[in-house]
């Protein structure tokens, strides 16, 4: 059940239960994030950028912490509940003891020391007593502290595979790039890699996707300042590799593009071939888009806002549009584990409402006879397979696209998803190693 940072300093956990700076930055960071649960890389890149002098190993320390609370909350107010004599809600200095206690860099002992009216036995014990919970669901709450009506969506979703999918979701996600072809290919960049001391191995999934096992700046490194990878998980890179077309010089449109990753890895698959219109309704999304597409020397991509005129003009024109719809985000809660304290459950039917609205939307664009794919970070049935039921049933001029058509009927095993939704791609951390994300394919008639 544990997720204990990879860089385990004593002397830093120990400086934590002493008090002064780090711990005062610590417990501000966490009393601030669970404000409004806001982004974590945000808050920690704020105060990074303002206290000089926190040093690298400090950062580290800091950022593994402040996500380690997030990531483990129920589990140790559960245990601190355990620990206490009389109810109480749990103060932020005992969740920040409890927490190193329990990863194993401060001995209970030590932790006494600061908080001795608490049974540090007790919160020790608390990963038994998880183990011990006989109902699924709460089982998986507490073990992988979950809203209650999050685990209950796992499980009514997933089955028995939900308890390895919220125990994979609550790990720490690796380090994963793109290889930008428009450069060089995966082997080259592993050498270039490899130059600048960074150890890395290849995508299991992908033939782009490259992880990169050392801890380190990568963003400082030259591969990176040549345009050589951009940082992409391999789920996402998959999903643009389904989304690019065979056509020797097709018409791409990506729909809701963001900030371009999945643009840009289409349009090096393309080999700068064709054109690629990426749209969305953030101007600033769409400036960082093209600042991106300048250094990954990517020439056939353009960014327009959604309601620009000259979308009009294409009107039956792609030979395919892919709609990474907004969502949830529950596939990427390792990365963004605030998430799961953030959304609502009643929030659900209006997003599944406006995926359908956006591929009513999405879909004028479409060529008679091109592909449309529909996709998401998401691991919720409502966003996912309702919602492609939803648009079969409303656009009957869409067919349905098995899998394997597009990748073959090996590789489309290893990546489909449900038994209830074979001919869907569905990747999860489980059993693939990377993100959570969902794609199903369709074919205008």
């Amino acid at each position: 059940m544990t997720n204990a940072p990879e860089t385990v300093d004593p002397k830093l956990a120990d400086a934590v239960a002493e008090g002064g700076k780090l711990r005062a930055t610590v417990m501000e960071l966490w009393q601030r994030t669970r404000m409004d649960w806001g982004f974590v890389t945000d808050r920690l890149a704020v105060t990074f950028r303002k206290e000089k002098w926190i040093g690298s190993h400090e950062r580290r320390f800091i950022s593994e912490t402040l996500y380690g609370i997030v990531r483990n909350l129920r589990r140790i107010d559960l245990g601190l509940e355990r620990a206490t004599k009389t109810k109480r809600a749990p103060k932020d200095l005992e969740r920040l003891l409890a927490l190193l206690v329990l990863e194993g860099q401060l001995p209970p002992a030590r932790a006494a020391k600061v908080a001795p009216e608490l049974d540090w036995t007790r919160v020790i014990g608390v990963d038994d007593v998880i183990a011990g919970e006989r109902k699924l669901v709460k089982r998986i709450a507490l073990a992988s502290s979950l809203p209650d009506w999050l685990a209950e969506r796992f499980v009514a979703d997933w089955g028995e595979r939900a308890e390895p999918l919220a125990r994979a979701m609550n790990q720490r996600a690796p380090m994963t790039v793109r290889a930008n072809t428009l450069i060089g290919d995966r082997d080259a960049l592993i050498g270039a890699l490899k130059k600048e001391q960074l150890e890395t191995h290849a995508g299991r999934w992908t033939d782009t996707a490259v992880i990169i096992d050392s801890r380190t700046n990568l963003f400082g490194t030259e591969a990176f300042t040549a345009g050589a990878f951009e940082a992409q998980d391999e789920g996402s890179q998959l999903l643009a590799e389904l989304a690019t077309p065979t056509a020797a010089r097709p018409l791409v449109v990506d729909y809701c593009a963001g900030a371009g990753g999945k643009t840009l890895a289409i349009a090096a698959r393309l080999a700068n071939r064709g054109r690629i219109v990426a749209t969305d309704i953030d101007d600033k999304k769409l400036e960082e888009l093209r600042r991106r597409a300048r250094r990954a020397k990517v020439s056939n991509a353009r960014a327009l806002r959604v309601d620009d005129r000259e979308l009009d003009a294409m009107n039956q024109q792609a030979d395919l549009v892919f709609v990474d719809a907004p969502c949830t985000g529950t596939g990427a809660l390792r990365r963004n584990p605030e998430a799961r304290w953030r959304m609502r459950e009643t929030e659900l039917p209006g997003f599944a409402a406006r995926q359908l609205q956006i591929v009513t939307d999405a879909k004028r664009l479409l060529a008679p006879g091109g592909t449309l794919v529909y996709a998401t970070c998401s691991v919720l049935s409502i966003e996912n397979a309702e919602v492609v039921a939803q648009i079969l049933a409303v656009h009957k001029d869409l067919v349905a696209v098995p899998l394997s058509e597009r990748f073959g009927v090996e590789r489309a095993a290893s990546l489909g998803g449900l038994a209830s939704d074979p001919d869907a791609l569905s990747v999860t951390p489980d059993r693939h190693g990377t993100d959570g994300f969902y794609a199903r394919v369709f074919r205008r008639s």
